[in-house]
């Protein structure tokens, strides 16, 4: 822990910069005659970490590494023993320190505007500096040890070679930032896949609780009703007082459970907003009960098919419904089988069907099928099950104006059910 709270620290990572680059310099090759000049791997080793380590100042790290650089090379010819006096030896390699001083300066120029550039204009625009930032080295090699200028061949050999080594680094630098990128949407599709179950199951409990209130409501009004009526009669105080304080009672948990209500829709519209199309609601109702059937231990082949596809802003509440038929259908099959979502437009009907090879419903259960605390699940202690039911299912996709149907599957031998929503009232107008 004590590690990796010092690597996060600035000033910490600066001295790593510059002393990967300082290393990295060693791995060179001297073009031209003599150790008068180098191209080694330290100065797109410097690139390549100033364009990942955005956050630290590019002046500061310029001078630093120049400075470590410059160091470092004359540690290394001193322990070499070539008989050269250490200023000598620092004054040889001044001119690397001024290499990367002068390089992270332009690069601090460019710094703000490094997320505009394409990877290409980005390759050429380092080349320059890197063109640059040699020539300013050549200069102070001149002016410290008196070294003769190059011709226009040398330094077009340059040019290649910074053209090459930016090039190169640039690339390398486009292919983490693409791998970054591919990790961070995989961690926000993970997140939206969270949200959207997250929705989903909240919209359920959200539909539980407003009809909930509605029944509390008519039994607020019914009871009170009797109220009136015993009293009206002639009934003893304390039998009409009971009966009033039960009132009373009931109105209290119907204010509760608005507040919660209230709450909770707050919670719905700020975590659940925009639209989805059809064919990424199918999508994600088959990616969530694949994994529900792997948790269950079954193997189980999904199929599905969207035609035509349109977008929809009530994604939540048809997720809700899919979500819950195929879990259904998950758990109507034993061992293994398959199980299948299908949309489609007939008429002024959109149509989802979700079709499984379970044990499918009995004919006498269908009629019965929708109504409310009707199961035909238990465990192996003979306990119902529990989870949104049909009725709520078949109330919310009345609430749309559509209706929803139980049948044989034709070829699987399971159970089909059929959704019919108006499309008006899905389809998002363009």
């Amino acid at each position: 822990m004590m590690v990796q709270s010092l690597m996060k620290h600035k000033y910490i990572q600066i001295l790593l910069v510059s002393a990967g680059t300082a290393v990295a310099g060693e791995f060179k090759i001297n073009p031209f005659d003599g150790d008068i000049f180098r191209i080694g791997l330290g100065s797109s080793v410097f690139l390549l970490f100033l364009l990942l380590f955005r956050h630290l100042p590019y002046i500061v790290t310029g001078f630093a590494t120049g400075i470590f650089v410059l160091l470092f090379r004359t540690m290394l010819d001193m322990a070499a023993g070539d008989g050269m006096a250490a200023l000598q030896i620092l004054g040889r390699h001044c001119s690397a320190m001024v290499y990367y001083i002068v390089f992270a300066l332009c690069m601090s120029l460019i710094k703000r505007r490094l997320d505009t550039f394409h990877p290409l204009v980005l390759g050429g625009v380092a080349a320059l500096i890197d063109l640059l930032s040699n020539e300013m080295e050549l200069v102070t090699r001149m002016l410290l040890l008196g070294t003769s200028s190059f011709h226009m061949s040398e330094w077009t050999y340059l040019m290649a070679i910074a053209m090459l080594r930016t090039y190169f680094t640039t690339g390398i630098y486009s292919s983490i930032s693409v791998s970054q990128m591919r990790i961070i949407q995989k961690e926000q599709t993970r997140r939206i896949e969270q949200m959207l179950g997250f929705g989903s199951g909240l919209y359920g409990e959200v539909f539980y609780l407003r009809k909930s209130i509605d029944t509390l409501e008519k039994v607020t009004l019914n009871s009170y009703e009797l109220y009136r009526s015993l009293k009206e009669e002639g009934l003893e105080p304390p039998q009409t007082r009971q009966v009033l304080d039960i009132t009373q009672q009931i109105h209290e948990v119907k204010k509760d459970s608005q507040r919660i209500l209230a709450g909770l829709v707050k919670l719905v519209d700020r975590e659940v907003t925009g639209d989805m199309p059809l064919s990424g609601i199918i999508r994600f109702t088959v990616k969530s009960n694949a994994k529900y059937a792997e948790m269950l231990g079954k193997r189980i082949s999904f199929g599905h098919h969207i035609s035509p596809d349109y977008t929809t802003d009530h994604y939540i509440p048809l997720l809700t419904l899919l979500n819950n038929l195929t879990a259904n259908a998950v758990e109507a099959i034993k061992e293994q089988g398959t199980v299948s979502l299908g949309a489609y437009e007939k008429g002024e009907f959109t149509v989802f069907t979700v079709t499984d090879s379970g044990g499918g419903v009995k004919e006498r259960d269908r009629e019965h099928l929708f109504e409310p605390g009707f199961t035909t699940k238990f465990d192996e202690e003979g306990v119902a099950a529990t989870g949104i039911g049909l009725s709520h299912v078949r109330d919310i996709v009345e609430s749309f104006g559509g209706k929803i149907e139980v049948s044989a599957a034709l070829y699987t031998g399971g159970a089909m059910f059929t959704v019919k929503i108006p499309t008006a009232k899905l389809r998002k107008e363009e």
